[in-house]
Parts: structure tokens; C-alpha cells; sequence
């Protein structure tokens, strides 16, 4: 005899369970190995190639910008003054303490540069030697004013 279930409207008979359970049991659930190993694998190949790419973008890049802000301070610590006509050369009046620190910052900048990228060596080295000059207020020394020549140059190549 067959009875309805009140709640669910259904038949209620026992036997019917039982065969819905068994043809489930029957049919192997599907797979998501498949599903799972293809979000890693596509995880796993974005973030590489993302990573790669936000690594290759800043490190030219950020070189470039040290050794503009190199030149641009350099071009700000303005003209050395010329002791090379002065006959008692310890009464040349030194530099301000902004055109120190801005001969610094070129010189760290041009570092910095140098560091990452090999290209901007040659200006890191100029800039060195100009910072050495202005440093021990020797401004008639003739390799100093070589530096600050050449330090020029590669700045307008810039």
C-alpha cells in the first residue's frame, strides 16, 4: 500500500528510496581534479608573468629618474666659483650648506642609477669626482673641472 507523505505531497514509499540511493551509488561523481589543476596551473602562470613584468618595468626605469634627479641637482648647485686666478686661494669664500647638500644628492643619485643600470657609471664617476673637488674646496683643481665637464655632457645625453 502506497502513502503520501502530508509535508511534501510525495509518495512515501519505502522502496523508492532505497533505488534513488543505489543509482547514486552506481555513477561515479565527477571529477574536479581537472577543474582544480587548471585554477593552480593559471594561478601559478599569472602571478608569473605578472611578477616578471612589474620587475622588468621598474628597474630601467627608476635608474633613468635617479640620473635626471642627478643632473637636475648638479645643474642646481650652480656655478663653482674659479679659484684658479687667486692668488691666496684660502680666502675664497666657500659654498652654502644647499649647494653642499645638493652636490650630495647628485652624487648619491648618480649612484644609485649606476647601481642598478652599468650604462650610468661613467656619470655616477664624474659626479664623484666633482663632489671630491667641491668638498675639499679645491676648485682650481684640474681634474675636478674635467669631472664637471664631462658630468655636463653625459647630462645632456640624458
Amino acid at each position: 500500500m502506497r502513502t503520501v507523505d502530508p509535508g511534501t505531497g510525495t509518495d512515501a514509499d519505502p522502496d523508492f528510496d532505497e533505488s534513488s540511493e543505489e543509482a547514486e551509488s552506481k555513477s561515479p561523481p565527477p571529477s574536479r581534479r581537472l577543474l582544480v589543476l587548471s585554477a593552480v596551473a593559471g594561478f601559478v602562470l599569472g602571478g608569473s608573468v605578472l611578477g616578471l613584468l612589474w620587475g622588468l618595468s621598474g628597474v630601467h626605469a627608476g635608474a633613468l629618474d635617479d640620473a635626471v634627479a642627478a643632473c637636475q641637482a648638479l645643474d642646481r648647485v650652480g656655478e663653482l666659483p674659479d679659484t684658479s686666478r687667486d692668488t691666496r686661494p684660502s680666502l675664497t669664500p666657500s659654498l652654502s650648506s644647499e649647494r653642499l647638500h645638493r652636490m650630495m644628492a647628485a652624487r648619491e643619485l648618480s649612484a644609485a642609477a649606476a647601481q642598478v643600470n652599468a650604462n650610468y657609471q661613467p656619470l655616477a664617476d664624474h659626479i664623484d669626482g666633482v663632489s671630491r673637488m667641491v668638498l675639499s674646496l679645491h676648485f682650481n683643481d684640474i681634474s675636478g673641472q674635467r669631472h664637471l665637464t664631462e658630468a655636463k655632457e653625459i647630462c645632456g645625453r640624458i
